[in-house]
Order: structure tokens, then sequence, then C-alpha cells
């Protein structure tokens, strides 16, 4: 399948979105909190309703399943949009410009087609299969650092491995890598796809927070999905990498030991 017109649909869309987005940013906008505590913000809701008044009117027949706004099934096609309109609330809400507007299109459960936006940083970064992926136009492509001690690893929030019991897999690569830093979200993803950082890992994730990155990584000589090693976007856990490194990375996020030190 030819997914270029596909591709030039999202990355318009996430870009348009990400316009949105700036309106409200850094004004002092505040938060409200969902059941789940997390926040969500007039500019969230403002975004996700403008991708799906968009998808809705170019794409009828397809399914669309957003953040704040739920799923809407489709008429029996395997087309599923994945949408999360401002990735990084936290972020957003404190005038951090590391957030970022997700789009992604599933065929069949595989994404295929997809854009990552960064708005208050002027970054545009997609990929489709068979495509190669892009950053503002030009073709980006994993770093080939080769050893541990070289590589750069991100991650979004030390909390979360406390929680899942992976303290193990955070301590090892903190004290393996060359540095380690909490560039959180989308953005550490973003940092491998185009080779600035080798690994970033989120021990707790949802389908719309990672959604884009598994095309984006394959197109990009990487891998995103689970930390056992399988490729996607529903195992409710990310890790991407670069390929050189995919192997001796695997051997530390496949391990079962918990963290054993009470702090």
């Amino acid at each position: 399948m030819n997914y270029q017109p596909y591709l030039n649909f999202t990355k318009q869309l996430a870009y348009r979105a990400g316009r949105i987005t700036l309106s409200y940013f850094d004004k002092g906008i505040r938060a409200d909190f969902k059941s789940d505590e997390s926040p969500v913000t007039a500019a969230d809701r403002a975004a996700e309703e403008f991708i799906r008044g968009e998808i809705e009117k170019t794409y009828p027949a397809h399914a669309i399943v957003g953040e704040e706004f739920g799923e809407k099934a489709g008429s029996g096609n395997p087309f599923r949009w994945i949408v999360d309109p401002i990735d990084g609330t936290k972020s957003f809400i404190r005038g951090i410009p590391l957030y970022s507007v997700l789009i992604a299109l599933e065929v069949e459960g595989v994404v295929r087609a997809s854009a990552v936006c960064f708005p208050a940083l002027d970054e545009l970064l997609y990929a489709a299969d068979g495509l190669g992926a892009w950053n503002n136009g030009r073709r980006v492509h994993v770093s080939e650092v080769r050893r541990l001690k070289e590589a750069v690893f991100t991650f979004t929030s030390w909390s979360g491995f406390r929680t899942r019991k992976r303290l193990d897999v955070f301590e090892n690569l903190h004290k393996e890598c060359f540095f380690c830093r909490g560039w959180s979200d989308a953005y550490g993803y973003f940092l491998v796809a185009t080779g600035r950082a080798e690994i970033n890992l989120d021990p707790g994730i949802k389908i719309w927070d990672v959604a884009p990155f598994p095309v984006i990584l394959r197109e990009a000589g990487g891998f995103f999905g689970s930390w056992e090693g399988k490729e996607g976007h529903t195992f409710g856990e990310g890790l991407a990498v670069n390929a050189a490194l995919r192997a001796q990375v695997l051997k530390l996020t496949r391990s079962k030991k918990t963290a054993t030190k009470k702090r």
C-alpha cells in the first residue's frame, strides 16, 4: 500500500494542531484533573477536537481513539487513528517546551504512518512504511553507537521504575551509560530516532503516549517496542534503542530482578 497520502495528511494535521496548542502555551493556562489525577487543559481538548474533526471529514469510515475523548468505532475497515493532543501536559502547563502532539495511523493493529510535532521547538518528526523517517524535511537515522559507555540513556519518570519494581534496570543503565537525563515523554523517543540519544525507556504508558514510534524507529533504523523485545505500541511499556545496542539493552530490560535495597 502507498502510505504517502496518509503521511502527508498526518504531518500537516499534527503541525496545525500544534499551532492550536501554541495559542495557549506559556500563558498561565490552568489545568483540571481527571480521575487518574493526570492534568488536562482547554488546549488538550481544543487540539483533539480539531484533529478528530479533520479525520472524520477526510476519512469518515476510520476509527479514532484519543486520550481526551475516547474511541469512535470505524465502519468495519482496518484503519484506526490514535491521538494524543498534548503528550506532556505537565510540561505544557509549566511553560516547558518539550511537549508534543502525537498522531498515528494503525492498519490491522500495526502503525504504518505517524507524526510527532513539538510546537514550541518547531520540530516535526514523521515516518511511514517504506518512506523513511524525517525531521523538518531532513532524513533521520538512529546513531551508530555500539558501546553502552558511549550511550545516552533518557527516561520520563524515575518513580515509574520504582513503582513497577524495575529499579534494577534504571540503575544498571545509569551506571553503564555515558550519561542519563530525564528528557521526558515523547521527547526522549525523538532523541533516539534522530540519533541524539541511544536509549529511552518508559515502564508504564498508554497506547496514545507512544503510537507514532514503532514506524518512526523502524524507518530510522532502530527499534521501538516492549522491554521483552516485541515491536509495537500495545504492551504498556516503551523501549526505543538504536540497532547496535538493542541486544545489550534487552539483556538488561528482560531481567526479572527487582530492586532489593530500601532507601
